[in-house]
């Protein structure tokens, strides 16, 4: 019995010595952070953390066209030219390639024209474009070799895949140096039927040659992966060449000076053809092992995980050429610290790790607490990261600022507009009276209020299609829409809704009533509405109209329908929008270009609007070079469609994001992809700030174990009385 009474009470007292333990180890774990998602050997690193809520569908440059894409893409590939860092208006700047090329121009019998040629003389442009030698691809297993000079890896039967299940399963990777062939290779991907390239389309247009190429590979369609690579690599492009290892030429027809800029897209970033063959093997789609999945890129970061279920990770890629940080900026940037790292090797750090996040407030609590770099900012937020002060201008909350958080916004290179069918027999058309309506309804819908209620602040009231940091945008008093604004004290003030109504009277409306009829006026508005969230918007802008007595028809439909009504014209009013494929006012005003219109051309024209003068000058525009003569023509293109009113301007929405004190180089720039190189992180800042914003609050441990403590000792003490009981 003894025996027993001793095994029970050993096991007894090592319980309550095991509970004592626990507690020692939780004081001296007091200061840890418990809940970083990071290794503790990430503390230290030159390592941005970030987020992203959806899986990229492309990473393939010749058919990725999305903004979560570009993302990745921008950091690993390299077209020939970029977007300066900090330089505004936006500007090319070499990458890959040497210089920004100037196109030479030839007339239809080959000869060559100067540079300020009448476009209609222009018949051949050609872009010569020499790239940087030494720069080679990142590693790869589709440039391994053996002792013979043999591609390793481009004759893979099933065996040889037993085992493989994702890229990083090849033992050996290789690297070549970049060749003007692999920018050729790429542009004919872009005219193969089978890459399904967004821009094919456009390209037929220009480059002389792509379509008959685009033709001539549609009969290689039904061809295997490989044979279809083969003809691909047979095949020539009339308007692209080679000339040397290092400078490749691209022929244009006519003059198309926009495009140096699709020359800064992913779409015409070098492609070896190596990592094609090895991709194409069969056995390799069905491990997703793609390109697809893992992009092979010259750039200064390589997708070195990608696991879209959980996270995507960059990695510096050791073969990157030697980019240096910028040296020059706009006035202020050398005192607000962006070229502290002027002429500093790039990239300036290491990794860049990406965590699935799906819901946005575990996203934004995790950059509360460190865990996160960078953030944007939610509506749910809003109001705990944004104030608006005295003058109207979004700051940051006293709690964003007692944590050292930064606020950055940029107005982005889109517009928002309110669009008035012109084909429509009461809004639209160039009569005085139609003009005079829509002028009326111009000042009457507020998009300062729309801004407030539903962007929460996060937009700029447009004076014209023209967007700020574009060219041809024009600020101050010189800029406003003097239709809808008038200059007082330094500000552009919205005119009266007495000034408007005048304006319905003249037009024959007085008080909303048709005075030809005797009806009051009916307008119908085309809406996308699929959610409950839509019929507050829907009834502010209802209520926009009735400022003036028109009665808004709401006819609510889906994207598809809404499209419909845009394409057979049978709509009145509608809201569209427009994002920048590059930064050029005529990327804007062709919006109101009559030989786009929507109805007759299918263009994207929405409002149908033509004005011989406006259409006129806009020739005449497109292919002039910016400068003072550029601008004058802009000027007089705005002052037609302010006249002429085919939309209410809307708003140029704005960027808003928030970066902690750690991360360095954080700056707005709306064109460019690419700039996570520029990022700098100081790693023992961001471990402190993290250890103190992440403390465990270790109090109701303390008080749990000492309430247990109470319990156990007195039920431990009378059970050992009762032991010494028995055995006596």
């Amino acid at each position: 019995m003894s025996g027993t009474g001793s095994s029970k009470k050993g096991l007894r007292g090592s319980r309550l010595m095991s509970a004592l333990s626990l507690l020692i180890l939780l004081s001296g774990c007091g200061d840890a952070s418990w809940n970083s998602p990071y290794p503790a050997t990430d503390a230290v690193s030159q390592t941005v953390y970030s987020s992203f809520d959806e899986r990229p569908k492309h990473l393939d440059p010749a058919r990725s066209y999305s903004v979560n894409e570009n993302v990745f893409l921008a950091q690993i590939y390299e077209p020939p030219l970029q977007y300066h860092f900090l330089l505004r208006p936006y500007r090319l700047t070499p990458l890959s390639a040497v210089e920004v090329p100037v196109p030479s121009y030839f007339d239809a019998a080959g000869n060559p024209l100067p540079a300020d040629a009448p476009a209609s003389e222009i018949a051949r442009s050609d872009y010569l474009i020499r790239i940087q030698p030494g720069i080679r691809f990142q590693p790869h297993p589709a440039f391994a070799v053996d002792a013979e000079g043999r591609h390793r890896y481009h004759a893979l039967s099933p065996s040889d895949l037993t085992g493989i299940n994702r890229l990083a399963d090849f033992p050996e990777t290789g690297s070549r140096e970049l060749t003007a062939e692999d920018f050729v290779y790429q542009i004919k991907r872009l005219a193969a039927p089978w890459t399904h390239s967004p821009i094919a389309g456009l390209m037929q247009q220009h480059i002389r040659g792509f379509q008959a190429l685009a033709e001539q590979l549609a009969t290689a369609a039904g061809q295997a992966p490989l044979e279809q690579i083969a003809t691909l690599r047979a095949s020539s492009l009339e308007g692209v060449e080679a000339l040397d290892r290092y400078s490749f030429r691209i022929s244009l027809t006519g003059k198309y000076p926009q495009f140096a800029y699709w020359l800064a897209m992913p779409f015409f970033a070098p492609m070896p053809w190596e990592a094609e063959v090895f991709y194409a093997q069969p056995g390799m789609a069905e491990r997703n092992i793609t390109l697809d999945w893992y992009p092979v890129g010259t750039g200064p970061f390589m997708l070195s995980e990608n696991n879209p279920n959980l996270r995507m990770v960059l990695t510096r890629n050791p073969h990157f050429h030697g980019e240096t940080y910028p040296t020059e900026g706009m006035p202020g940037d050398r005192e607000s610290g962006i070229l502290d790292d002027a002429g500093k090797p790039l990239p300036l750090i290491d990794h860049a790790i990406y965590s699935l996040e799906k819901e946005s407030i575990p996203r934004w609590n995790k950059f509360l607490q460190g865990y996160y770099d960078s953030s944007g900012i939610s509506s749910d937020a809003f109001d705990q990261a944004i104030q608006i002060d005295s003058q109207g201008e979004p700051i940051l909350t006293e709690a964003m600022r007692e944590q050292g958080i930064s606020l950055l916004t940029s107005v982005e290179p889109s517009i928002f507009y309110l669009g008035f069918n012109m084909l429509d027999p009461v809004i639209g058309g160039d009569s005085p009276r139609a003009r005079l309506l829509r002028r009326a309804i111009s000042i009457a819908v507020d998009f300062e209020e729309f801004i407030s209620i539903f962007a929460n602040g996060r937009g700029l009231v447009a004076q014209s299609p023209i967007p700020p940091g574009i060219f041809g945008h024009r600020e101050g008093e010189s800029g406003i829409n003097p239709f809808v604004y008038e200059w007082r004290q330094g500000h552009a003030v919205r005119r009266s809704l007495d000034e408007a109504r005048v304006l319905m009277e003249q037009a024959g409306y007085p008080g909303g009533m048709d005075r030809e009829t005797g009806r009051a006026l009916t307008i119908n508005y085309e809406a996308v509405a699929t959610g409950p969230d839509d019929r507050a918007r829907l009834n502010w802008i209802r209520k926009q109209f009735a400022k003036l007595g028109i009665e808004l028809v709401i006819r609510s439909t889906d994207y598809n329908r809404f499209q419909d009504k845009l394409r057979n014209g049978t709509g009145q009013v509608f809201m569209f929008g427009w994002n920048a494929d590059y930064p050029d006012p005529e990327n804007f005003l062709f919006l109101l270009y009559g030989p786009h219109g929507k109805v007759k051309y299918q263009g994207e024209n929405a409002a149908n609007y033509a004005n011989p003068e406006f259409d006129r000058l806009f020739d005449e525009m497109k292919f002039m070079e910016d400068g003072p003569e550029r601008q004058a023509i802009l000027d007089r293109l705005v002052e037609i469609a302010r006249t002429d009113a085919p939309w209410i301007w809307g708003f140029h929405p704005k960027a808003f994001s928030l970066h902690h004190q750690w991360m360095h180089n954080a700056h707005p720039n709306q064109m460019a992809n690419n700039t996570l190189k520029y990022r700098r992180i100081d790693p023992a800042l961001r471990e402190q700030l993290r250890h103190d914003w992440n403390r465990p609050i270790l109090w109701p441990l303390w008080a749990g174990a000492g309430l247990l403590v109470l319990l156990i000792v007195p039920a431990w003490w009378l059970v050992r009385r009762r032991e010494r009981s028995t055995a006596l």
